[in-house]
């Protein structure tokens, strides 16, 4: 039994994703779960001290207020929820992504229109290091900007995901490598780090220049606009500063990845709130 009201870290998987039971399978083979006593929406809970692995049937981007079914269904609260997922691309290509979600727009696919979820920048950054740490395949990795639900959650939560096709979601060293990224995530986010945070605007939806800056410096990526979501109101980045767990030092802007009117709305939010203005 978990104590009720117990604070735990949740890595999320889902049966109708090859790449998620592939990922949760290494996990379990690698690093110590244990099958409870415990279901989550009837499907078995695995428990390592203070993580849990929870497994739905559903597409996990359409679930919306995750956070509460878990208290609701086991007692605990979460504390991050990190969603271990497939990615999908119309170009096929082999990538180990991470990502945050929320919709600068409409909602497409999950999520709310104009709603984006609470970001962990430290575990983010974490994770896209330890993917290129591990990275023997020779794939892409990369943050992906923000896009897709659940946009509707009330903790931290982010995507490590395995991309692009059925061959590259079956692929056991690739399982491995997010598992062991997220086993390290999970057991690192909350120690100190000098990094910086900053929200990320423009490029393109694979963040070159983000994802290489994050990769050879200190900064640390929030949520990321891509130009093919601009122009974006000021209540939408205020609402990405605002959904951003700890400091946001700055605001980091792709030039000439994004549109005229976006990148001078986001210096001026930048003066105002005297946070770091960086062009790249």
């Amino acid at each position: 039994m978990f104590p009720r009201g117990e604070t735990m870290k949740v890595i999320m998987t889902t049966k109708v994703d090859l790449a998620s039971m592939n990922i949760k399978q290494k996990l379990i083979e690698n690093f110590g779960f244990i099958e409870s006593e415990k279901r989550f929406d009837g499907n078995e809970v695995y428990q390592f001290k203070n993580t849990l692995i929870l497994t739905t049937d559903r597409e996990m981007i359409y679930y919306d207020n995750l956070d509460r079914k878990i208290t609701k269904q086991l007692g605990i609260i979460p504390k991050i929820i990190i969603f271990a997922s497939r990615h999908s691309s119309q170009q096929k290509l082999p990538a180990l992504t991470t990502h945050v979600t929320g919709n600068w727009g409409k909602a497409m696919y999950g999520g709310k229109d104009e709603s984006l979820a609470i970001v962990e920048p430290i575990a983010m950054k974490l994770a896209l290091l330890k993917l290129n740490e591990l990275n023997d395949l020779n794939w892409t990795v990369c943050y992906e900007a923000t896009h897709h639900g659940p946009s509707e959650l009330g903790v931290p939560s982010l995507f490590i995901e395995i991309g692009s096709s059925e061959e590259e979601w079956k692929n056991e060293q690739a399982g491995e490598i997010v598992a062991e990224t997220i086993f390290y995530v999970i057991n690192n986010y909350t120690k100190i780090h000098n990094f910086k945070t900053v929200i990320g605007i423009g490029g393109g939806h694979y963040a070159p220049k983000q994802t290489k800056a994050a990769l050879n410096s200190e900064l640390a990526f929030s949520h990321i606009v891509a130009k093919y979501a601009h122009p974006i109101s000021k209540e939408m980045l205020l609402k990405a500063i605002n959904r951003t767990s700890g400091r946001v030092h700055g605001i980091y802007v792709d030039w000439k990845g994004s549109k005229g009117e976006t990148k001078q709305m986001a210096r001026n939010i930048a003066e105002e709130l005297d946070l770091e203005f960086i062009k790249d």
